[in-house]
């Protein structure tokens, strides 16, 4: 007998009367602690042994319940003249749901009586009951340590009697034992609550290691359960799993159902009334057990015949193990049981259970789903535990199946086949074979791991289905992935329904009608994956995207006959356009040198039109409107620019090669002339002293990436990004180019490779696993005019700047000497009246003035005299005060360090040692001399550097020792990592409330400047300072080097992986580093965002890692990703921006070819508004209404929508609905397309020449297989490539008809297979067909 048979047998608890399981939901249950103490009392014979017997008490149905506790025997003694003691001092843990106060403890003391015969019984000498609820659902007295048990005569088996009376005292039958009682304590236990998945309820158990799952108490104790550990579980897999019953599926189906048929025409006393029993589905009970209780509730998976899975599934099926072509339940899922332990009393646990359901003979039809819900059946046929052997690792297991009159783990009556009167003997009850696998090695985490996980952490349980397909007699089985109609109609009071623990049930069955190719690393279940639309394109290319131009010369003469107007510059004439010079070449001195400093940029938007290799896929967008940023200025949302050809009609269907973008007015019309002039001026005026420079790097180094939304649907189109190389004038006045932009957008792969060293330029990524298509052409023209100053710009500004004592003056980052005072050597500040100064004066103020100008005088030298002696104190703080503060002014851009030392002088001739104090947490104290020594060399700073300079208090504040009057340099840094709101705009799809109204953008105008003081304090002994150091923070826009756009279901965590560019290619990063590649680091301005990067190993490319918790719909998160490239963060070489979009998420199973109707409701806003539904895939996905429609307000209306599909495999479709008014999107939809493969029933293979031509024309037949005639519908996967003669057809039933078919040429060689959908009136598909076409 193994461990975990012995556990089983030994705790076998009763359960409660029938009438307590009916609570819903069940009450918390209450865990205890007992302990028995002693048993003290006259009745007592010294050197007689005693036990103690607990058991658990129904009163209100006399009944008892769990099963009996039994202690240890003691002998009884005494010492004169104190009576007669058994002492036990043992301790009693349960736990119970039934807080009622008729539930209740029974003591039962037994001792050991001789017989005549010599031998010994056990005989009960009286009993006593422990109440532990009171009143209500309370514990009974939780906080008394020790009481005293009244005891009775007799047995516990009194409580059964009917005249029993509770409580106890009213019963005139009982008889108390005087000077007799037992000493004890009970109290509740909360620690035992962390072991309720182990400890089944009811069930009384001693402080021993008897609980399977426990580890031993620490040290000496022997009491494991006050203080319960629990074992480290293992995570199991099970997979490849099927059951074989004997002598085969069919036979023992057969045989079933006709003694379930039997049976109940038995029980209903009935003759045959033309009803059957028939299979509805087969599932499998998954569990882990410890002898005592399921530790989980189980798992539920679908189990279907060979017969049922698809050709190539059911060959990888067949071919796991040796068995007869569909004679075998197959488990087409793999099952995780991660409560695994490793002791030998824990066994996984299968249950094979059938769900039955009566079905009528007349017409074929099914019952209705009242009728099925009374007459659906669960029954367990065959059962079977598993053992795993501890460090076997992968492995095959063969079980055999159980049944029977033999009590199981899962508590219900099991079936056993009888004799079958073709064999003349009891058949085999079958076996249950699997592979297993464990997860218990560590092993390190890549980057393929994580994403697949993340992939099947976003997969949701499928839609349950509610149309019922008609179940065959043998075998029958749903064949879809969601709950079937059982599980959801089976009545509560079925004849053979399992017990379901925590009324919990997990649904493992997927549709894995066609296997995966490689399964995931961690889990074999195929998540779906999820890509957002748009993910940052990759900048390849950029080069010749801004030199080549693909429009002919008679396009281009169009286009620019268009009148758009011209550019001047500052002697207004016009800017000639220029071809662009080769990137690279520019001269950072000319630039310097240039007399003219001001710089006017000017953005030119021209025309957008469709790619000519861009394929058909979604409608051209009638208007379209661009979100970007520039530099450090606010983001810009353009107003809506309507596409309009060049001859001057609305562009419509597919568009033509270029059309221009001319702006709407707010009434509808368009505005003249056309394009979208943006102008940006750059004045060293309103630079930061230095500055100017920055701003050419910027223009040397970065990129300018553009988004482009379809203006009606709020969609995303695409991205298009820019070199702004181009705007350096390079000493002339003015300089104007014209570009043509790809404007891409990217798709996903599901199994892209992974490019370890891809050296991408001009510091842009590429997603792995991302697919860019390009949409469209945006022409766009770029200028810089340039314009005098009449300020010379300042050099480049160090990071560092010494801050020294107030009585000698503050060196400044361009080295002129200042003094302390405002500008001009002169305080001065501004006059208030004394009434809204003082308080305390305002009464003695607004007091009647004395007649006479003489005691007038006198009155207001008094009043004048008692404010000065009223403020005397706090004015000589405040001057004491400004003659040792010291300020510095921190332009603070996000992410940024910024370095500077402050002169600490000890003003006393002996030493004194200094604390710091910042009240601000993003100003430090640099304490590591390598990161002060860093700074230094970035700033080239002359100051001396000293080791172990600072010692840290206990409240981590740090002190500096300073001799006698002298002077020390303190390094301070200042970084913020997060964004400030009025420094960053909002910027996306969510409206066009708020546009660019105003064509010229200023950096004096970019926003109100929100300044935060800091406040440094030097203190000696006593809190008393020695020297202040305000510190002026004013935030500065940051530049953005690139833009992420996710689409994500609302209220869930985005988990995404981002490969890091090679770090040369990051603009700014210096060139030459020792040591090769250096390690990258990362930083999120949300503090609620988790965000890290990881090495993959030497010479391996850094991801990054992203989790960012969701909003609800529609809600938009904005958030900044900081990259560096130096171990202190000095300066991000790049910025990311982020942005996340919540959307709700509908999960939808289709069929390729086939339409799929669903509906979605829609709820009305407080006003009612005019809106319209847009998809992202109009050629897949079809709504109704098509047009615009009014919402109510606070009013719900259904939104039916149409899916087919025309590829299978996962694709994700995006639907908005637009207020067709205002322009806002009112609500968003994130459909998850798992689209299967329809059966193909023919194939044929045709030869086409590539490269043009006029196409073929082919002829397929099709027969009619319906014996009346039918309308059939046609469509395929590939209407680019293939049209049909007629896209529907009539035929009579048996009768044959010929499809024409039309192939469309090729213009590139290589192979495309097409399918040809057929689908009846009601647009389900009758069958497929596949054409191979070989384009040669």
């Amino acid at each position: 007998m193994g461990e975990w048979d012995r556990v089983f047998r030994q705790h076998r608890p009763l359960p409660p009367h029938p009438q307590r399981g009916r609570a819903r939901p069940p009450p918390r249950s209450t865990a205890f602690r007992c302990v028995l103490k002693y048993l003290h009392g006259a009745a007592l014979s010294q050197g007689t042994k005693y036990q103690l017997r607990l058991s658990l008490f129904d009163a209100t149905y006399h009944h008892f319940f769990g099963k009996t506790w039994r202690s240890s025997w003691r002998a009884a003694s005494t010492a004169p003249p104190r009576l007669a003691r058994a002492t036990f001092n043992e301790v009693v843990y349960f736990h119970t749901s039934l807080n009622h106060p008729g539930i209740a403890a029974v003591v039962e003391v037994v001792m050991i009586a001789g017989k005549g015969d010599g031998g010994s019984q056990h005989l009960s000498c009286g009993f006593g009951t422990i109440p532990l609820f009171h009143g209500g659902s309370e514990v009974t007295n939780p906080a008394t340590e020790d009481r005293m048990l009244k005891l009775y005569h007799g047995t516990p088996r009194a409580l059964l009697h009917p005249r029993f009376q509770d409580p106890m005292e009213k019963n005139k039958y009982m008889t108390v034992m005087e000077k007799s009682h037992l000493q004890y304590a009970l109290k509740s236990h909360q620690p035992l609550e962390a072991i309720f998945h182990l400890l089944p309820e009811n069930l009384l158990v001693s402080g021993l290691p008897t609980v399977p799952g426990l580890l031993p108490a620490r040290g000496d104790a022997d009491d494991c359960l006050q203080k319960p550990r629990l074992m480290k579980t293992v995570t199991c897999y099970l997979e490849r799993l099927f059951i074989q019953l004997y002598p085969s599926l069919e036979e023992f189906e057969e045989e079933l159902l006709d003694l379930l048929n039997s049976d109940r025409l038995l029980q209903a006393n009935t003759a045959p009334d033309g009803e059957e029993v028939v299979i509805r589905e087969r599932r499998l009970h998954v569990g882990v057990h410890n002898g005592l209780r399921f530790v989980r509730a189980p798992q539920v998976a679908v189990l279907v015949p060979d017969v049922e899975l698809s050709p190539g599934a059911c060959q990888r099926v067949s071919s796991s193990g040796a068995r007869d072509a569909g004679q075998a339940l197959v488990l087409r899922s793999r099952i995780q049981l991660s409560e695994m332990v490793p002791h030998p009393a824990f066994r996984v646990c299968f249950q094979l259970e059938y769900v039955f359901c009566s079905m009528g003979r007349t017409g074929g039809k099914a019952l209705s789903v009242s009728a099925r819900s009374e007459a659906a059946d669960m029954r367990s046929v065959r059962w079977a535990v598993w053992s795993p052997v501890p460090g076997a690792g992968d492995t095959d297991v063969v079980l055999p199946l159980r049944g029977g009159a033999r009590r199981g783990p899962c508590q219900t009556l099991v079936y056993r086949t009888p004799p079958s009167s073709r064999q003349g003997k009891h058949v085999e009850s079958g076996t249950v074979q699997f592979h297993v696998s464990t997860d218990s090695e560590e092993h390190l985490v890549t980057a393929a791991e994580i994403l697949c996980k993340d992939r099947d952490e976003l997969k949701q349980p499928p839609t349950p289905s509610l149309r019922v397909p008609t179940p065959r007699r043998v075998p029958g089985s749903p064949r879809g992935p969601g709950l079937s109609v059982s599980q959801l109609v089976a009545s509560p009071g079925g004849t053979g329904q399992i017990l379901q623990q925590d009324g919990c049930i997990t649904h493992l069955e997927a549709d894995l009608g066609s296997p995966d190719t490689e399964p995931c690393a961690n889990d074999q279940l195929q998540a779906l994956p999820f890509t957002p639309l748009q993910l940052p394109m990759a900048a390849v290319g950029l080069q010749a995207c801004s030199s080549h131009v693909s429009l002919s010369r008679a396009a281009l003469a169009r286009l620019h006959a268009a009148g758009f107007p011209d550019i001047l510059d500052r002697n207004q004439e016009p800017v000639e356009i220029s071809e662009p010079v080769e990137l690279g070449s520019f001269n950072l001195r000319l630039e310097e040198a240039d007399p003219l400093q001001g710089n006017e940029i000017v953005l030119q938007f021209l025309a957008f039109g469709r790619d000519a290799q861009g394929g058909v896929e979604g409608l051209w967008p009638r208007t379209v409107f661009l979100t970007f940023q520039f530099y450090r200025f606010p983001p810009v949302t353009t107003p809506r620019l309507q596409l309009v050809s060049t001859d001057g009609g609305l562009a419509a269907g597919l568009g033509v090669p270029a059309q221009l973008l001319v702006r709407v007015n707010e009434d509808g019309t368009l505005n003249k002339p056309p394009g979208l002039q943006l102008k940006y001026m750059v004045d060293p005026a309103f630079l930061r002293p230095g500055e100017q420079r920055w701003f050419l790097r910027y223009l040397a180094e970065h990129s300018l990436q553009i988004d482009i939304w379809d203006g009606d649907s709020l969609l995303h189109v695409g991205s298009a990004a820019i070199k702004l190389e181009p705007l350096l004038r390079q000493g002339q006045t003015a300089v104007r180019t014209y570009h043509e932009l790809e404007v891409a957008t990217t798709e996903y792969e599901p199994d892209g490779t992974v490019l370890g060293r891809e050296a991408l330029r001009h510091g842009a990524l590429r997603p792995l696993g991302v697919r860019v298509a390009v949409r469209g052409r945006l022409h766009l023209c770029l200028a810089n005019v340039g314009h005098p100053c009449e300020e010379t710009p300042g050099q480049l500004p160090s990071h560092s700047c010494s801050v020294t004592a107030p009585d000698s003056a503050v060196i400044t980052p361009g080295g002129n000497l200042c003094s302390l005072n405002t500008p001009g050597g002169r305080r001065t500040a501004w006059a208030r009246r004394l009434v809204d100064v003082d308080n305390e004066l305002e009464a003695a103020l607004r007091s009647r003035r004395p007649e006479g100008w003489p005691k007038q005088r006198a009155w207001d030298l008094q009043v004048i005299d008692a404010y000065r002696d009223h403020i005397k104190e706090e004015s000589i703080y405040q001057m004491l005060n400004q003659a040792i503060t010291a300020t510095h002014t921190v332009h603070a851009v996000l992410g940024t360090a910024e370095f500077f030392e402050f002169a600490l002088k000890n003003p006393y001739s002996i030493q004194h040692t200094v604390t710091i104090e910042v009240n601000h947490p993003e100003l430090s104290v640099i304490l590591d001399p390598r990161e002060w020594r860093h700074f230094k060399e970035l700033t080239k700073s002359v100051t001396p550097v000293e080791e172990d300079m600072f010692h840290l208090r206990d409240d981590l504040k740090p002190q500096v020792y300073l001799r006698p009057s002298e002077t020390v340099h303190i390094p301070f840094k200042y970084q913020t990592f997060s964004a400030d709101p009025a420094v960053v705009a909002a910027q996306g799809p969510t409206g066009l409330g708020i546009s660019a109204n105003e064509n010229t953008h200023s950096l004096g105008k970019s926003g109100a400047k929100q300044t935060k003081l800091i406040q440094v304090s030097f203190q000696v002994s006593g809190g008393k300072p020695i020297a202040l150091l305000r510190v002026k923070v004013e935030p500065q826009p940051h530049v953005v080097d690139q833009t992420f756009r996710f689409y994500h279901p609302e209220l869930t965590f985005l988990k995404k992986t981002i490969r890091l560019p090679p770090w040369h290619t990051l603009p700014g990063t210096p060139v030459g580093v020792p040591g090769g590649q250096p390690e990258m680091f990362v930083r999120c301005s949300d503090p609620d965002i988790i965000c890290e990067t990881k090495s993959l190993g030497p010479g391996e490319p850094q991801d990054i890692f992203l989790k960012v918790a969701g909003g609800p719909s529609p809600q938009i998160k904005k958030f900044f990703v900081a990259i560096y490239t130096d171990t202190w963060l000095a300066a991000p070489v790049q910025i990311w921006q982020f942005y996340l979009h919540s959307l709700q998420r509908l999960d939808v199973t289709c069929t390729a070819g086939q339409l799929t109707r669903l509906s979605l409701l829609l709820r009305g806003t407080a006003a009612p508004r005019r809106v319209r539904a847009f998809t992202s895939q109009p050629q897949e996905l079809e709504v109704d209404p098509s047009g615009a429609f009014v919402l109510p307000a606070n009013g719900i209306q259904d939104l039916y929508i149409g899916v087919r599909p025309r590829r299978a495999g996962s694709k994700f479709i995006y639907l908005n609905l637009v207020d067709v008014e205002s322009h806002q999107l009112v609500s968003s939809w994130l459909l998850c397309l798992s689209c299967r493969q329809p059966l193909i029933s023919k194939a044929f293979e045709i030869s086409l020449p590539a490269g043009g031509g006029k196409g073929c024309n082919k002829r397929i037949t099709y027969t009619n297989p319906y014996p009346s005639p039918r309308l059939y519908f046609l469509c395929t996967n590939r209407p680019d490539l293939l049209q049909f003669k007629e896209d529907s057809f009539e035929v009579a039933g048996g009768e044959v008809y010929t499809i024409g078919l039309r192939f469309a040429p090729s213009q590139t060689v290589g192979e495309e297979e097409i399918l040809i959908h057929i689908n009846d009136r009601e647009d389900k598909n009758e069958e497929t067909f596949c054409v191979k076409v070989l384009y040669q």
